[in-house]
């Protein structure tokens, strides 16, 4: 059986698929494809004939129902594990959902469900990098790993999401197919961590990264939200994701979120919102044509300059201050 494997380029994706091959649950010749994080219609790149097998890992079904079908309609059969809003499964006997929208999933954390923690400390990276923290940590206590393993997990997670973000392959540090290579050969993630220089690039482009972003200031501001405006410059880009996270963590009752400007002059928006927010990111970000992601972590691939302020508005309203 020929397989291939479509996965979305950042830390929740690589750790998934770094999970499955370790495990033997893809052909070690398998085809893989991806790009940047915000590639969300990457099942359209993906051919394959009748009794050929696709993977898919952390990419949003409902962008992607279509070519899902036309892939069933082929012949080939469809394993699917992703944490994002789904819309309508197939009814169909090829396709296999490992699909779970709760907050407190990543595609990470479903696959080493599924392997019953073969690869666990992958599965804490990319939970970590997707920043789900309270989970990576809960599933690194139940296996036991210690302190100091912890701490370097999660810069890893935090590293390979950062590399992720980019309007396009140029503004990446490293293409996610190259850096799915490089990740094979380590079963324990510490050893990558240790040994490759490409971690080295990674830790030393998102500090220089994040000291540019220090002192950015709110574009504007409510009493339940932030909305931040980042420059056109690719280490902006590079670090929407990571940043996000940060400033969420350090607002944890405020939704959070950032513009990014775009290369084409467009803006591309991250969200951030608090646990057991009445709106979900994901539920504010579908009211728009290229928006989707999950309930707590969520963007819009577009949005137009001239539209900024009424959608500046709209988000401070849309969250007001919680009691």
């Amino acid at each position: 059986m020929i397989d291939l494997c479509a996965f979305n380029g950042d830390a929740d994706g690589l750790c998934a698929l770094q999970q499955l091959r370790l495990a033997g649950e893809l052909d070690r010749e398998v085809r893989l494809i991806s790009g940047v994080k915000r590639d969300i219609g990457l099942l359209s790149r993906v051919t394959a004939a009748h009794g050929e097998r696709v993977t898919v890992l952390d990419v949003a079904h409902e962008q992607n129902r279509e070519q899902t079908q036309r892939l069933l309609d082929a012949g080939a059969r469809v394993r699917y594990f992703d944490h994002h809003y789904a819309g309508e499964l197939p009814r169909h006997p090829g396709f296999e959902s490992f699909i779970d929208t709760a907050a407190h999933v990543c595609t990470s954390i479903l696959v080493d469900n599924y392997l019953s923690g073969r690869e666990h400390r992958w599965a804490v990276v990319g939970a970590f990098g997707d920043g789900l923290a309270g989970p990576a940590r809960a599933l690194a206590e139940r296996h036991g790993l210690n302190k100091e393993e912890v701490v370097a997990l999660e810069e890893l997670g935090q590293l390979l999401n950062y590399n992720a973000y980019g309007d396009s392959l140029e503004d990446l540090h490293f293409d996610p197919l190259a850096l799915a290579g490089e990740l094979w050969p380590y079963r324990n993630p510490i050893d990558f961590i240790r040994e490759s220089t490409s971690f080295k690039i990674l830790r030393a482009g998102h500090a220089a990264d994040m000291a540019a972003a220090a002192d950015l200031a709110p574009w504007c501001a409510g009493d339940g939200a932030r909305l931040y405006r980042l420059p056109s410059q690719p280490w902006a880009r590079r670090v929407s994701g990571v940043l996000a996270n940060k400033l969420a963590a350090q607002a944890p009752r405020q939704a959070i979120g950032l513009l990014s400007a775009r290369a084409d002059g467009d803006w591309a928006f991250s969200l951030r919102v608090p646990d057991g927010t009445e709106l979900t990111a994901d539920a504010f970000c579908r009211q728009f044509p290229t928006g989707g992601g999950r309930k707590r972590a969520a963007g819009i691939n577009r949005l137009a300059t001239a539209d900024l302020p009424a959608f500046a508005d709209r988000l401070l309203a849309s969250y007001p201050c919680r009691t």
